[in-house]
């Protein structure tokens, strides 16, 4: 007699509900992957993150660290919550520390952040540079900087939002250094070596957000 093998069961998120997932199914569904964005109701899976995705973001967080005001902070890879079927997670955000109401929450409102960072890769390209800016600026986030490689090295696009047209405006391309004055002072050098907080990088003294 053959031994009876035991099937799993499909996890419930392999079999979306006609309408799509909302944001709060994101905190339901049993053993999504870590790191899963809602968009349009689909979920998104995130693709393993590259030498120059950590460093870049290390290098962007810690200079954003080092220069925001009292009373806020930077979410690196947090949800944020856009709208009903939109619950995307950026790479860096700049909200305050209160928009976590409390210490189990595991998103943020759109409403309550300031800047969003994505660094691009080729499995992200077209939500990073078309389908995420559309839907930051839509829910009112005002400042929105996009990261690219070119060739290794880190070139940031920053853009902040015109309220006229609900989307986003080119305000600087930067290679070397990123030197800004808006969400808040900021310069620091673009880099994908690994550096600290205290390794000697030129930044500016903090500021109150506009």
């Amino acid at each position: 007699m053959g031994v009876m093998m035991s099937v799993e069961p499909f996890p419930d998120w392999l079999r979306p509900p006609v309408s799509g997932w909302t944001a709060e199914d994101l905190d339901r569904l049993p053993g999504l992957p870590p790191h899963t964005e809602l968009l349009d109701g689909s979920l998104i899976f995130a693709s393993r993150r590259t030498r120059f995705h950590f460093r870049t973001l290390r290098s962007l967080e810690n200079g954003l660290l080092a220069v925001i005001p009292p009373g806020w902070d930077v979410w690196r890879e947090f949800s944020v919550v856009l709208g009903e079927r939109n619950r995307p997670e950026p790479d860096l955000a700049v909200a305050p520390l209160a928009a976590g109401i409390s210490h189990k929450d595991t998103w943020i409102k759109a409403e309550d952040v300031l800047l969003v960072v994505e660094v691009v890769s080729e499995e992200s390209q077209e939500r990073d540079r078309e389908v995420k800016p559309r839907k930051y600026a839509a829910a009112g986030i005002r400042y929105f900087w996009r990261v690219e490689s070119n060739d290794g090295s880190p070139v940031v696009y920053t853009y902040e939002r015109d309220p006229a047209t609900n989307s986003y405006v080119p305000t600087g391309i930067f290679h070397d250094r990123l030197t800004v004055e808006h969400p808040f002072p900021l310069d620091v050098a673009l880099t994908t070596r690994s550096t600290r907080p205290d390794s000697g990088q030129e930044m500016s003294s903090p500021g109150t957000p506009e």
